[in-house]
């Protein structure tokens, strides 16, 4: 029949567009791979002019008046937002590049589906590929209840060119006045405190105050994408500031839509940065120009510290690109330390004594050039003294990497190296 054989035809021709996509853009990667970004000014993090800056380049508002908590590992992130979910009266709206099988899905399956049973409007959009690993009946198990869930860019053969553009957000909003965002994936992996190589060890952040309409915008912008809705009502609420809360700044990178990247962002804050900027990040294989800013920022006396993963690391060739870089940022003053203790997938970064950035963007070209991703920036010295504390806590369960024993690291992990340099743009 006909039919029977324009199925396989149509397959090897969304098959061979995928691989031309995929060319395309590694073959483009290499060629922008080392282009400078230039800027004209250097405001500091945290300063009025740097919150211009992100306004104008991010399109960023600066909100004031948020009262911020920072949720460090599963035991506080999940309960928190369980808890959250199942007070809502209106309205959830929950995006996740991550859902898979296991206790924790099953829990925020039942939460999300017992207030849709209750009347609360509840939306889900899982990116298709992130979420592939997702227990299938929990799908028609939150539908029956009355969630409305859709996928983010499902493939299609017609749509072969998003393909490698994912949806890394990570956001719940509730009755649109508490906002959650930073580096939390539903699977049972963030279960614990990060007590050993089962329990990640992750960064979230609970909002309350006016930076919750800018989480809820990036949400409303992929789930109109993926289902053609545009949401109202008990979502967008009044929001009134807190008198004794911080001034946030919501960043949302999407490739081609125009706004700063995350790297963009990244970029200016190390520029920015005048005494110290520490960097937790569960991927490190960034483009030159962001290398050769880390080693610029350490050349003007700043205090440059890179924390990545070790060997418990999920995605082995992600590590060794990034470690091809290690030569250069080690010479260059910049201190390396990879964490031992389990997966580190904190997503943070500390600038001087009153900047930090939470989000879902890692130090690698696939968050900063290809993923729709989303940053919550927070000037304010109780929220950076806290994440400092945590960062140097981190670095206990960490090795630092030193530029000598480095210089003469074996011939094959170097070989290793140099083969992952090869993916280097998707990783």
């Amino acid at each position: 029949m006909r039919w029977t054989r324009a199925i396989p035809r149509a397959l090897g021709a969304g098959a061979l567009g995928a691989v031309a996509v995929y060319g395309g853009q590694a073959a483009q990667f290499r060629r922008q791979a080392k282009t400078p970004v230039t800027f004209l000014d250097s405001p500091a993090p945290g300063s009025a002019s740097f919150e211009r800056w992100m306004e104008a380049a991010c399109a960023a508002p600066l909100r004031p008046g948020n009262r911020i908590k920072v949720l460090r590992n599963g035991d506080e992130i999940i309960t928190s937002m369980l808890d959250a979910m199942a007070a809502a009266q209106g309205s959830i709206d929950f995006c996740n590049y991550i859902f898979w099988k296991g206790r924790t899905a099953s829990d925020f399956a039942a939460v999300l589906s017992e207030r849709a049973r209750a009347g609360v409007q509840v939306s889900v959009l899982l990116d298709a590929y992130g979420s592939a690993k997702i227990d299938r009946s929990l799908v028609p198990e939150m539908e029956r209840a009355g969630v409305r869930f859709s996928w983010f860019r499902a493939p299609h053969w017609y749509k072969a060119h998003q393909f490698n553009n994912r949806m890394h957000r990570r956001i719940l909003v509730v009755d649109g006045r508490v906002g959650f965002t930073g580096g939390f994936g539903v699977a049972d992996e963030w279960i614990g405190d990060a007590e050993g190589p089962g329990h990640w060890r992750d960064t979230h952040v609970r909002i309350e105050g006016p930076a919750v309409r800018d989480l809820l915008g990036a949400f409303l912008e992929n789930w109109r994408e993926a289902t053609h809705e545009v949401l109202d009502g008990p979502h967008l609420p009044e929001l009134e500031s807190f008198e004794d809360g911080a001034p946030v700044q919501i960043a949302r990178s999407s490739p081609g839509h125009g706004a700063a990247t995350a790297e963009t962002l990244m970029l200016a804050a190390m520029r920015g940065a005048r005494s110290r900027l520490w960097v937790t990040t569960a991927y490190f294989a960034p483009r030159q120009p962001v290398v050769d800013e880390l080693v610029a920022s350490a050349g003007r006396d700043v205090d440059v510290r890179l924390l990545v993963n070790g060997r418990h690391i999920d995605k082995e060739p992600a590590r060794r690109a990034g470690q091809r870089s290690y030569g250069r940022l080690l010479d260059g003053g910049v201190r390396v330390f990879e964490y031992q203790r389990t997966m580190m997938h904190a997503k943070v970064v500390v600038v001087d004594d009153a900047w930090v950035n939470v989000g879902t963007s890692n130090w690698d070209n696939r968050s900063m050039a290809l993923q729709e991703e989303i940053n919550c920036s927070v000037a304010d010295a109780d929220v950076t003294v806290e994440l400092e504390k945590h960062f140097l806590d981190d670095l206990d369960d960490a090795e630092e990497i030193e530029a000598s024993a480095w210089a003469n690291r074996p011939l094959r992990a170097r070989a290793f190296e140099l083969v992952s340099g090869a993916v280097r743009h998707s990783l």
